[in-house]
């Protein structure tokens, strides 16, 4: 599991696919409930990233999931979802959107991937935290601002904000027709790309980055490729496969 600091009293994680229960091909510590994996264990493997992080200095006191649809939605979180801590299986329904801000200290928000950019945002000096959903389509369809936007109606500035960007597919794995590139490219120039052969390729990081330093946000990327890096789920690599997660949060 890869972890830091974006600033002295918010956290991040970022899971991987190492010591869960899932059997294969989401072995091991799959968290997605919507990718065919048994129930139960995605459950289990909530529960142990929910104790694994709560171990940690500052770790949080719940975890917040949400229904990604490749949109460009934000829903503002207060409480845990998603996190079945007494049940089987994952049964509260978790909020549809594809990102969650929270000014809650101790709160942790969760983004599941397994190429798409996890996008971790906070503001340590109003308090406000935001996990972003950043695919193909959320990239084109703005939701990095969208997230920036519902940060600023909690009392969030640009100036002051801290994002990382973690691991995702890098534009030499990600080969697209040339029609879906110049789409992109039309409203995030900075994610044309090409693969090492000449391609048509996207670079979902470098887009994300070049949109929020528009607005004065400086985003550092973490990670390897995921399509890459065996010990993390990749779609583009494994076609059935689990995700992994990206977690920020507050001191409480």
């Amino acid at each position: 599991m890869l972890r830091g600091e974006l600033a002295g009293a918010v956290h991040w994680a970022v899971s991987d696919r190492r010591g869960g229960v899932s059997a294969a091909p989401y072995d091991a510590l799959n968290l997605a409930d919507h990718v065919g994996d048994d129930p139960v264990a995605v459950a289990e493997n909530r529960r142990l990233l929910r104790s694994v992080l709560r171990r940690s200095a500052g770790g949080p006191t719940g975890l917040a999931f949400m229904q990604q649809v490749h949109g460009r939605d934000v829903a503002v979180a207060d409480g845990p979802s998603g996190e079945v801590p007494n049940g089987d299986v994952p049964n509260d329904n978790p909020v549809v959107a594809d990102a969650l801000v929270t000014a809650t200290p101790g709160l942790a928000l969760v983004v599941l991937v397994a190429d798409c950019v996890p996008l971790l945002m906070a503001d340590p000096v109003a308090g406000v935290v935001a996990a972003v959903h950043a695919g193909r389509r959320g990239v084109h369809a703005g939701v990095a601002l969208a997230a920036l936007d519902a940060m600023a109606a909690l009392g969030a500035q640009p100036q002051r904000t801290r994002c990382l960007l973690g691991p995702s597919v890098c534009p030499a794995c990600y080969p697209v027709p040339e029609a879906l590139r110049t789409e992109v490219a039309a409203q995030v120039p900075a994610a044309f790309s090409a693969t090492p052969d000449g391609e048509p390729a996207l670079d979902l990081r470098a887009g994300l980055a070049a949109v929020l330093a528009e607005r004065g946000v400086t985003a550092e990327s973490v990670g390897p490729c995921t399509a890459e890096t065996p010990w993390l789920y990749s779609h583009r690599r494994d076609g059935v496969t689990g995700r992994f997660a990206g977690v920020v949060w507050m001191d409480r």
